[in-house]
Parts: C-alpha cells; sequence; structure tokens
C-alpha cells in the first residue's frame, strides 16, 4: 500500500488544550486570526427553555410583517428554498476555537454547540458567549421564528441523524466588521443546481449558479437537499457559525408525516464509490514481464519523452527494489530537458492568457476562467472540481499538455511493469488543471481493490525575484540555498498530492492533524541517486526515502507540486487520496498528467522471489 502512518485521533472538545486558542471577534476592537468555522449538530441545552432570548436578537426580527418577507423570499428563491437575515445578534461573542485542517481547507474550529452540555462548569465558564450565542439559537421564540418562515417547526432536542436535517444555517462574521467583502475575496455561500449522475444519484453542477458573499452578523439558512453548498476563502479572516436544524420525528411535536423519497447514498458512500472509467489495453498483446528488458522499439519509442537514465536496465532494477520496499517512488527530471524546457513556458503563458498567473495578485478568479479552448471543468464539486484536457480533435492547435506517454502505449506499459512490478491490466488517464481559488479534490478511496497511481507533475517552479527577500543586507542576490522557501516548495499554496491512512471510525476521515511535514520539492528532498553506468554520467534521478522511523507520527503522506518529476503510488484498499484546495495565493495552476491502473501481481516460475496473488 502507499508509504502512510496511522493518524491521530480528531481533537475532543472535552480537552482543556482544545479551549486555549481565543479569538475576539468583537466589532470593537477585532484581533487578527485565521479563518473559522463551527458545526452543531442541533442539540439544544434544557435551560435554554427558562430563558428569554429576545434581547440577544437585533429589534424586530420577529416583526410579523418582517417574518412574512424572509418567508416569501424562501419559498421563491432558486436553486432551492434559503433566506438571509443581514443582521441576527446585538452582542459581541468571545469564542474560542482550534486549528483543524481537511482536504480542502484549513480552519480555526469550536467544538460542538452541543457539547456544551457536557463540558465542566470550569470550561463552560471560559465559553460564555458562546454557549448565549447557542441558547439563542436554540430556544423555543427562535424555533418558532424559523417554523414561522419555513412552514415547519425544528424540535428542542434532537440527536444530529443526517436523515434528519432539513434546514442548514451559517452566521458569517468576517473580519475586520468593518469592511466591505468584495467578491474576489472569496468566502461567498455558493449554492449550487442539481442533477441525476451516470450512478442515477442526484449530484451538483460544477458552477454554481447563487453566490452569497458574507458580511458581519449575517445569518443564512437553507433546505438541506442532496445538492452542493460550498465556500471558498483566501487568506483573509472569514469567520462563520454554522449547523443544521432537525424535522420532528413521531411523537415530537411538531411531527409531520412525509412522503417516501428515494434512497440516496450517503457523502461517504458516494466518496468510496469508484467513478473512474478504466480502459482495457489490447489482448493481442503479450503482457510483459518484469524481468524482460525493454525492447528496441520500446526504447526508442519512450526515448521521445524519457530521460534516457530512466531507460537503463539498471536504474530499472533499482527502481523496482525501491518500489517493492517503499510501495511508491518519486522521480525528478522524469522528461527529456528539450520536453520539459518547452512545457514550462507554455504554462505560464497559459496562466497569464486565462488571468490566472501572478498578475492576479491573490483575487479569486471567475469559475469560468481557464475554460477556454482545449480544457473544460470536471465535477461534481462534492467529489472534486478541477479542469481536464478535452480530447484532442483533428485539426486543433496542440495543447500544451498532453497525456500521450502515459496512455495505452505498450512501451509505457512495459516500463510501469517493470519498475512496479506489478502487471498493468487497465487504465484511465487525465491531464489535469487545478486553478487558483476555485480547484481541489476531496479524500476518496477504494474499497476493495488495489490501485497503481502515476502522477506526473508539471507545475511550473515559483520564478526567483530581485527582491528583499533575495538579497544580502549589501544588496547582492543571495545564493539559491540561502534564499527563502516560499509558494509551492514551502506548502503555503496547498496543491499538494495526499494519501491518507485509513481511517477510524470515530475519526472524519476528511480531516488530519495540522502542521504536517510536507515533502520537499525541486532539489529539497533526500537523494538518493539510482545506480548507472558510469559511462553515462551524473543521474538526475531522486528517489524519496520513506523516513518511516522520522515520521512515525504522521498520518498521512504528501508531495507539494513540482515540475518533470513523477509519482508513482501503489495505492492499497481504503487508503484515501486527494489533492489539496490550491490556494488564491497560488501564483498560477497546478498542473499535471494522471494515470490510474487496474493491476495485476505477476508471477513467473522458477524464481523465488516472484510476486503470488
Amino acid at each position: 500500500m502507499a508509504c502512510t502512518h496511522e493518524r491521530s485521533r480528531s481533537p475532543d472538545s472535552n480537552d482543556s488544550a482544545s479551549l486555549v486558542k481565543r479569538l475576539k471577534t468583537s466589532h470593537v476592537s477585532p484581533t487578527n486570526g485565521a479563518a473559522a468555522s463551527t458545526s452543531s449538530n442541533g442539540a439544544a441545552p434544557t435551560s435554554s427553555a427558562d430563558r428569554d432570548p429576545t434581547a440577544q436578537f437585533v429589534q424586530d426580527i420577529f416583526d410579523h410583517n418582517y417574518i412574512a418577507s424572509l418567508h416569501t423570499e424562501y419559498v421563491a428563491n432558486e436553486p432551492f428554498k434559503y433566506s438571509v437575515v443581514e443582521k441576527l445578534f446585538q452582542d459581541d461573542f468571545e469564542l474560542n476555537f482550534t486549528e483543524k485542517e481537511t482536504d480542502i481547507y484549513k480552519v480555526n474550529q469550536t467544538g460542538d454547540l452541543a457539547s456544551l452540555n457536557y463540558l465542566t462548569s470550569s470550561q463552560i465558564s471560559l465559553l460564555p458567549n458562546l454557549l448565549t450565542l447557542r441558547d439563542a439559537l436554540y430556544s423555543e421564540r427562535f424555533r418558532s421564528f424559523l417554523q414561522a418562515v419555513t412552514g415547519w417547526l425544528p424540535p428542542p432536542n434532537h440527536d444530529d441523524v443526517i436523515g434528519t436535517r432539513r434546514v442548514s444555517y451559517i452566521m458569517y462574521m468576517p473580519l475586520p466588521h468593518y469592511q466591505f467583502w468584495q467578491k474576489d475575496w472569496g468566502g461567498a455561500l455558493e449554492l449550487y443546481p442539481t442533477k441525476l449522475g451516470d450512478d442515477g444519484q442526484p449530484e451538483p453542477e460544477s458552477v454554481p449558479v447563487k453566490s452569497i458573499p458574507p458580511s458581519w452578523n449575517q445569518f443564512i439558512f437553507f433546505e438541506v437537499q442532496p445538492g452542493r453548498v460550498s465556500t471558498l476563502e483566501d487568506g483573509r479572516e472569514r469567520l462563520s457559525i454554522s449547523g443544521w436544524f432537525h424535522a420532528a420525528q413521531e411523537g415530537e411535536v411538531g411531527y409531520l408525516p412525509e412522503a417516501p423519497v428515494p434512497e440516496v447514498k450517503s457523502s461517504r458512500e458516494q466518496l468510496t464509490s469508484t467513478s473512474t472509467i478504466f480502459k482495457p489495453y489490447s489482448d493481442a498483446l503479450e503482457p510483459p514481464l518484469p524481468d524482460v528488458p525493454l525492447s528496441e522499439e520500446h526504447i526508442a519509442f519512450l526515448s521521445e519523452f524519457l530521460n534516457p537514465v530512466y531507460l537503463q536496465q539498471r536504474t530499472m532494477k533499482a527502481l523496482a527494489l525501491r518500489f517493492i520496499e517503499e510501495s511508491s517512488l518519486e522521480l525528478h527530471s522524469f522528461l527529456t530537458n528539450a520536453l520539459a524546457e518547452s512545457l514550462e513556458p507554455r504554462l505560464r503563458e497559459l496562466d497569464t492568457k486565462d488571468g490566472l498567473g501572478a498578475e492576479r495578485a491573490g483575487r479569486i478568479p471567475p469559475h469560468s476562467a481557464g475554460t477556454s479552448g482545449a480544457w473544460t471543468i470536471k465535477g461534481p464539486p462534492h467529489k472534486w472540481r478541477y479542469c481536464t484536457l478535452k480530447p484532442h480533435q483533428e485539426g486543433a492547435p496542440a495543447a500544451a499538455v498532453t497525456p500521450r506517454a502515459a496512455n495505452a502505449s505498450p512501451a509505457f506499459r512495459a516500463w510501469v511493469a517493470i519498475v512496479s512490478r506489478l502487471l498493468p491490466l487497465k487504465y484511465s488517464t487525465e491531464a489535469r488543471r487545478f486553478r487558483p481559488g476555485l480547484d481541489y479534490t476531496l479524500a476518496t478511496s477504494e474499497e476493495k481493490e488495489v490501485r497503481l497511481d502515476l502522477v506526473l507533475g508539471l507545475t511550473p517552479n515559483v520564478k526567483e525575484d530581485n527582491s528583499d527577500a533575495t538579497r544580502t543586507s549589501k544588496g547582492k542576490i543571495r545564493d539559491a540555498s540561502e534564499q527563502l522557501t516560499r509558494g509551492w516548495q514551502a506548502a503555503e499554496w496547498g496543491g499538494w498530492e495526499c494519501y491518507m491512512a485509513p481511517h477510524n471510525e470515530e475519526d472524519d476521515p476528511a480531516v488530519y492533524r495540522s502542521g504536517s511535514h510536507k515533502k520537499a520539492s525541486n532539489g529539497d528532498a533526500q537523494e538518493a541517486p539510482a545506480p548507472i553506468d558510469d559511462k553515462a554520467g551524473t543521474s538526475p534521478a531522486t528517489v524519496e526515502d520513506g523516513g518511516e522511523d522520522e515520521d512515525a507520527e504522521m498520518d498521512q503522506d504528501e508531495m507539494t507540486p513540482g515540475f518533470n518529476r513523477l509519482l508513482l503510488v501503489c495505492r492499497d484498499e481504503r487508503v484515501m487520496r486527494f489533492v489539496k484546495y490550491v490556494s488564491a495565493a497560488a501564483e498560477g495552476s497546478r498542473w499535471d498528467i494522471c494515470a490510474e491502473y487496474e493491476v495485476g501481481q505477476l508471477q513467473e516460475e522458477g524464481h523465488d522471489d516472484n510476486l503470488t496473488p
């Protein structure tokens, strides 16, 4: 399987340590902090029924005329029912946050609002405003307000059963409160229409039809549907409280029988169900064997693309031994110099042309960016969103990126078989473009089958500049080794390829401990040149060391984006894989050619070290 390590448990809201980071979200004197969100399961404390929360809300929010206008808005809005309260509460809030990182973003988060019932009195004393906010949101007065707007009454107490969620809500607190939030800062609530996917399940479209920018003390609630609601953020501070209100069940006040609805797969089931469409290799060709050298014909074909070092028999044998031991390889300078030198400037030009280059200065681009010509958006966004290269049309101009080398060619299939000791049976390949501020893939896995993943990274390196960061005190340009690492190499822009060990059932599979080590790129990796013939000169081959002892507590393996680097990974069943959301701060797109193989194990007679099924 892929080189992974056991995941650490998710932070416990009952731990005192989880209450350490405090952030004043006051509209009088806000302090700096990372974007944050909280989650609630809708349970309310018994004490809320004994308090009148009216004074906590803005004046006239319970006015019947205002409620009637919200109801009209709620029923009429598309793509599904929602309503916006521009200002909800009167008071400032002092909230406590702990850091949380997921397969898309990093946030600072409070504990579950319902978990406040289980905290000690000393812990509760640290959270007075969070408790007040929770009691107001789940009070009888506010639930009656929701009933008047939506047409149904949420029960005062309810377990967080996903199937009973009826209304989601988000309360926004962007900082600083007095600054008007601009659209290209991101952070908006995006509403996506749904369609039926190939499996008959409803799924969101790739592009939203409604985007609601956040404002201070704004409260948005919307009907829960099998669609997708997403937020996008750059480095600005956009705090929020989010949660759900549930429908009453039989025996509870407000219960209304509902017509049966078609069974819909859970989010977990959708993420683990494979959607890769594989193509088989021709049955007319004999399958390659690991100990059979590449033929002269294969070498001639691959020499057009691959660095000749990786076509030497001794090099391939050394790589195979390492792959058997580590289940992964990272090979630098994989393509020929001529091909690499022609690709990099063309990819930079495409980003500049499409408004996705450094000139964007961190602004969130429109969803249409980079989709003209040969590229199109691939969704659905509850699983992934990125651009893929359309099939080449005869007579159309050639694209800068093409997955020709990692396709059905017998030559490349033979090379993969030799270095992996696995037999590719079927393949799927695509060129991918992850745009800054827009694209990502969520953590997905195969529940029962092994996959062989191949990713050829083509993300251009960060351009060197003559800024103060690269100069000495006397104004001279620093050596490359002295310059500050930034961008992709510093893991500042996301976009890294991540493999995560199977999760425990009580943990959220999409969450991993923040601050984890990111594998270095572009020369910062630990180098181990593969053995080659002395006549061939110095090898540019770089093979990643697993570093198992050093990183024993890591919960995932990650590789930052780089140019002209090949990642080959044997992904065992239930190992989760994703590409981290690419930050809007990135100075260009993350590019790669990605291939996935169904594989079988090779077995030959008369060899003691054969792999068996």
